[in-house]
């Protein structure tokens, strides 16, 4: 097909544990700024939102983690919105495996006065906690599909109300934007290298669906977004038939 783009997953730089601080830093400042572009936060906390103001449990603290959260702009955002709508008894957390990472997002939420907490976790070798809601953006596409969808149903299993994730379809269209994103909104050397071979790794939306289904999650709503993102959203079903 003409619009098709093959699958090529190579190793990313923001991957690479000697990345030095500076082109770290960098990187998740511009991952930043395309997230705000794109509006992942403003979806996963409608999501989020829709599935803690209803069923069974819509009263009491809710716990929401946001595994593998990075610089954590998207966790911030995300605890903005649901604590403005749910007020404070909606908890919000983010893990991410690298430690750097974890420190930038707890001077932010300092600075910010945001109610979120963080903690270094990896979530691949130790699973996902107990909690609500589980969200993740743009950390399906740097796993293979088996390891991809093991995430998918540990997230699940650890969610007693649902799962969100955002991430990249790989697309000519996504490509295209990818290279035009990070040349107009980054500076940073990793980002503009990173991001079409992010897109390069991603997943088309009917591949996410496979992957839903081998990880036990078929009645996962998947939705394609602006700007060549997919969303997906899989809930708990009280009578126990899926999960």
């Amino acid at each position: 097909m003409p619009w098709s783009l093959p699958q090529s997953r190579q190793p990313e730089l923001m991957d690479d544990p000697g990345i030095s601080p500076i082109d770290h830093l960098d990187a998740l400042r511009a991952l930043a700024r395309i997230n705000g572009v794109s509006r992942t936060a403003a979806r996963l906390a409608a999501k989020a939102g829709a599935i803690l103001a209803t069923g069974s449990g819509a009263t009491g603290t809710a716990l929401v983690v946001d595994v593998a959260c990075g610089g954590g702009d998207v966790t911030l955002e995300l605890a903005r919105r649901l604590q403005r709508r749910h007020g404070p008894r909606i908890r919000v957390v983010g893990l991410d495996v690298s430690a750097r990472a974890i420190e930038r997002c707890r001077r932010l939420a300092a600075g910010h006065r945001v109610p979120a907490t963080f903690a270094v976790h990896d979530v691949i070798a130790d699973g996902c906690p107990p909690c609500d809601v589980v969200v993740n953006s743009l950390f399906l596409h740097h796993l293979d599909d088996a390891t991809a969808s093991r995430l998918l149903g540990d997230m699940a299993t650890a969610a007693r109300r649902g799962v969100i994730v955002s991430d990249l379809v790989r697309s000519r269209v996504g490509l295209a934007l990818a290279v035009v994103g990070t040349t107009l909104l980054a500076s940073s050397r990793v980002a503009r290298v990173d991001g079409p071979l992010s897109v390069r790794a991603a997943r088309t939306p009917r591949e996410y669906r496979r992957l839903c289904t081998d990880a036990g999650l078929q009645r996962a709503v998947i939705r394609r977004t602006w700007p060549e993102r997919v969303l997906i959203e899989w809930r708990r079903d009280p009578g126990n038939a899926d999960r």
